[in-house]
């Protein structure tokens, strides 16, 4: 999914002329992509002079550490050892799961082509 890195993003509006489903908007100075609306064509990557279109492969760090911390506020509800490692245990279940529908859904759309 796109995202605008604010600290370059001039406003100069390119991108939300150039997108075809008008996801993308200015506020406050600076492109605003509606996560909900983009269809991933990648016209903003391509039409940003500053660069300020981002990927999100850059944002992998911030995510797991997101992930991290999230884990970290849910321990807290936990007394024992026990009961924060079967907490962890099922986070792990749970990231495994969503990483084998990733997977999955990637093969899938490698058929599509």
């Amino acid at each position: 999914m796109p995202w605008v890195n604010q600290s370059l993003c001039t406003g100069c509006g390119v991108c939300v002329d150039e997108c075809p489903v008008e996801a993308i908007s200015l506020a406050n100075g600076v492109a605003l992509i509606d996560d909900e609306n983009c269809i991933r064509c990648g016209r903003c990557h391509d039409v940003c002079p500053e660069e300020g279109v981002r990927h999100d492969s850059e944002r992998i760090p911030q995510e797991v550490e997101a992930n991290v911390q999230w884990a970290e506020s849910l321990l807290s509800h936990f007394d024992t050892e026990q009961e924060r490692a079967a907490l962890l245990e099922r986070l792990s279940k749970y990231f495994n799961m969503r990483m084998k529908v990733l997977e999955e859904s990637v093969e899938r759309l490698r058929s599509l082509q």
